[in-house]
């Protein structure tokens, strides 16, 4: 449309609406953690933005590109995880200029990770030191936990992730994953998609993904608790508090 087209069709807008245009509503980019998004954000999204009459842009992907993207002011709040204290830990290796003194993290809900299976492994239930053991390479075949003679290959998300983050920081401490031959992937999803076809495979991943997916847990003696949050750059702006306040109640409304 041309500059006069664009005028002339303005003009008609204006006559028709008494000279009252009603403005988009504002739009408050979400961005981070998966687990967030599909546990939270996402399913929430249209009662949040009814709510608090602000339009969500919710970007998945991992916790810390959520609070680069939020440091970096292409976001306005980061969708966290894991603790806060862990994904700054691990982003001052590779940045330590940025100022993460100045985040602040908003606990929103709770799920748990979860640990999956080849469908035709019998292992069915395992112990946290059992998964723990594995991770750092002390059992390396399923023969040790009463299963076939095959070897063990974890799959889980590359570093930067909220459930790896976590399933560390309760079974390794300060540690990493350290078996040998483990299989990284981008995102969570893929995790079941990788562990559907190698027999051996033990993966990490979001319990969303697993009751979506169909894929066969791992059930293990306690659950690996994980807290999901939105972070904010300095104290919360009015918009992100009302998103606070509206997605701990969608939440709440669940119980």
């Amino acid at each position: 449309m041309t500059r006069r087209g664009r005028i002339a069709a303005l003009t008609i807008l204006l006559a028709l609406t008494g000279g009252h245009v009603c403005a988009a509503p504002e739009i408050v980019v979400l961005q981070g953690a998966t687990t967030f998004a599909n546990t939270v954000a996402v399913p929430h999204a249209k009662q949040v933005e009814a709510e608090t009459k602000l339009s969500l842009d919710v970007v998945p992907n991992k916790s810390s590109f959520g609070l680069l993207a939020l440091l970096e002011k292409k976001a306005d709040l980061a969708m966290l995880s894991t603790s806060l204290a862990y994904e700054v830990n691990f982003l001052r290796q590779s940045k330590p200029d940025l100022p993460f003194q100045r985040l602040q993290a908003f606990e929103i809900a709770r799920t748990r990770a979860a640990f999956v299976v080849h469908p035709g492994n019998p292992v069915r239930h395992a112990s946290l030191d059992d998964v723990r053991r594995i991770l750092t390479g002390e059992i390396t075949n399923w023969n040790a936990l009463g299963g076939p003679d095959l070897l063990v290959r974890v799959v889980a998300v590359r570093q930067g992730g909220g459930v790896v983050a976590t399933v560390e920081s309760r079974l390794l401490g300060p540690g990493h994953i350290t078996a040998s031959d483990v299989i990284r992937v981008q995102v969570g999803t893929q995790v079941v998609k990788v562990v559907a076809q190698e027999p051996g495979a033990l993966g990490i991943t979001q319990l969303s993904i697993v009751k979506t997916s169909g894929a066969v847990e791992l059930a293990t003696d306690a659950p690996i608790t994980q807290i999901l949050s939105l972070v904010t750059l300095d104290a919360p702006t009015p918009q992100a508090v009302a998103i606070i306040d509206a997605m701990r109640r969608a939440v709440a409304s669940e119980r």
